[in-house]
């Protein structure tokens, strides 16, 4: 994971690490009485990025707190580098952290932030100077330590915090929404950013969004989360591809669910009915004891329907409907479809358009083909 890179020591997070970085056993929480996180459990290996994912409410930033030290838990233990930490005050458990307020000192230069935390932990004074700048080369603000917070712009104050929280190498890295305040485009190159310098220093990472897109970039595991319980763990391609319930499958990706009854399956490969259609598709890993007759809701992501005008591409396909488009949103670099298919009554499907030669080719109220195969229709119970 890690990568040679000047002027700075790489790797030493990951050396030094026990092989589980972080243990989180049976964690609750409550507030008066109310759970806001309920039985969380999972290992960190060392070195790892983990991204805990949900909507507002979901429990994640009580999670990330927990294991800061800034809640106690009402149940369960946290465990970091294999020192159980219930009873540890924040500062003593070496943790760097990045919020979404960065809380910079706006009379400090860059460099004097960055140095406060190895001056409040007593670093011999004639080492600071030479560790703020390897660490302000780190995160590219090289010949800019002298500048004050204002005269930065949100991209390089944002890297003052990322080099002002690793200076002092803590054996943890905690990331509290850091990119939620930029917009678009500086989001998505401080995501590359942050990865690049997580892979650079093989610090074990725990990152917080509701973000899905972020998540996915970032992460080596996702966490998601919902209604204070985890619902899914496993790397980015998994969680994406292979979601474990209908709330994830709706949360990461856009997804269409379809309810139906299911009519016959055969281990993993199921056939249900849906307004009276007949569709092929496939039982969700967790849910092979579905039962014919049983509701069910199948899922079927946007890019996973293809669309055309005609019917010559029908032949490479499990399932075809003709449909009618009922709306278009032209999005740059693609094209969202919604479309109404014949035998689904009462249901749009939203559908990606993936040839750029072909962007808006199809007009509201055009007869359009939709296909996919029985791979992609992924059946839960309802």
């Amino acid at each position: 994971m890690t990568m040679a890179t000047a002027n700075v020591s790489v790797g030493t997070h990951a050396s030094r690490e026990p092989q589980v970085a972080v243990s989180v056993r049976n964690v609750g929480m409550r507030f008066a009485g109310t759970p806001a996180v309920e039985d969380a459990s999972f290992d960190l290996q060392a070195g790892s990025f983990l991204t805990i994912l949900g909507p507002s409410g979901s429990g994640k930033t009580t999670l990330l707190r927990m294991i800061a030290g800034f809640l106690t838990p009402t149940a369960g233990e946290i465990v970091i580098r294999n020192v159980p930490v219930g009873a540890m005050p924040p500062h003593k458990r070496s943790i760097g952290m990045v919020f979404q307020r960065l809380a910079l000192f706006p009379h400090m230069s860059a460099a004097a932030n960055v140095a406060f935390p190895l001056r409040m932990r007593r670093f011999d004074a004639r080492t600071i100077p030479e560790r703020v700048e390897r660490y302000l080369e780190l995160v590219r603000l090289a010949g800019l330590g002298e500048r004050r917070v204002h005269e930065l712009s949100g991209g390089q104050q944002q890297r003052v915090a990322i080099a002002r929280a690793l200076v002092f190498e803590p054996n943890l890295l905690l990331l509290d929404e850091p990119l939620a305040a930029l917009d678009r485009k500086l989001r998505e190159e401080m995501q590359l950013e942050f990865r690049r310098i997580q892979r650079e220093l093989g610090v074990t990472t725990i990152n917080v969004t509701h973000d899905q897109g972020e998540a996915l970039v970032m992460s080596d595991e996702i966490i998601v989360m919902d209604k204070g319980r985890i619902q899914q763990i496993d790397r980015p391609s998994a969680t994406y591809r292979e979601p474990a319930n209908p709330f994830v499958a709706g949360f990461v990706g856009v997804t269409n669910f379809v309810p139906g009854v299911l009519t016959a399956g055969e281990g993993s490969t199921a056939r249900v009915a849906c307004g009276g259609t007949l569709l092929a598709g496939r039982i969700a890993g967790s849910n092979a004891d579905l039962a014919a007759g049983q509701p069910i809701a199948a899922a079927l992501r946007a890019e996973q329907i293809r669309i055309w005008s005609t019917g010559r591409e029908a032949g490479r396909f499990d399932t075809v409907l003709p449909g009618t488009v009922r709306d278009v949103i032209f999005e740059g670099e693609r094209v969202v479809y919604e479309v109404e298919p014949a035998g689904l009554p009462g249901t749009a499907l939203r559908v990606f358009d993936h040839d750029p030669t072909h962007l808006g080719q199809h007009e509201a109220g055009a007869a359009v083909f939709l296909g996919w195969n029985a791979r992609d229709l992924i059946i839960y119970p309802a």
